[in-house]
């Protein structure tokens, strides 16, 4: 059985690019490595939960760190924390290692780093360790209707 992101991407028929890599530790950067993938186009799924008890996802590029400051003021929050492994699988019903806003079992609020958004096309966990897929940007956006900012730590 599909993954519920690939099972997503079809019913919506979003052209896309199954990418899969034996999973070993989880990580976005191992799996840009383990695909020969740069860096940049790579992205890492992140949850975050902000002060008020709600949750978001953070998406940025597999070498780059999220700035819960930037995200916080992005997101109309005082302050935002990641999630506990166990929140954060509890409300996406994906695995640490297999995050995705794809087929995600809580629709949350998506944002997507701004300087990750410029690549024409990006991969994601598709919602199972070392299962992704490649797709292109702005189908990612209107799909999981993801704002941009600058989520970048310096």
């Amino acid at each position: 059985m599909a993954a519920r992101g690939i099972q997503v991407l079809r019913e919506r028929g979003i052209p896309h690019e199954l990418l899969v890599y034996r999973y070993d530790k989880k990580g976005a950067e191992r799996a840009a490595e383990a695909l020969g993938l740069p860096h940049g186009e790579v992205v890492k799924s992140l949850v975050f939960r902000a002060e008020d008890g709600s949750f978001l996802f953070a998406l940025m590029a597999s070498d780059a760190t999220v700035s819960v400051r930037k995200l916080g003021r992005a997101t109309g929050h005082k302050t935002v924390e990641p999630a506990s492994p166990r929140d954060a699988e509890r409300l996406t019903g994906y695995l640490v290692g297999g995050m995705s806003p794809l087929g995600s079992r809580q629709t949350l609020p998506v944002v997507l780093d701004a300087t990750t958004a410029a690549q024409a096309h990006l991969v994601i966990n598709a919602g199972a360790r070392g299962t992704l897929v490649r797709l292109a940007t702005p189908d990612l956006i209107a799909l999981t209707r993801a704002s941009l900012a600058d989520l970048r730590e310096v």
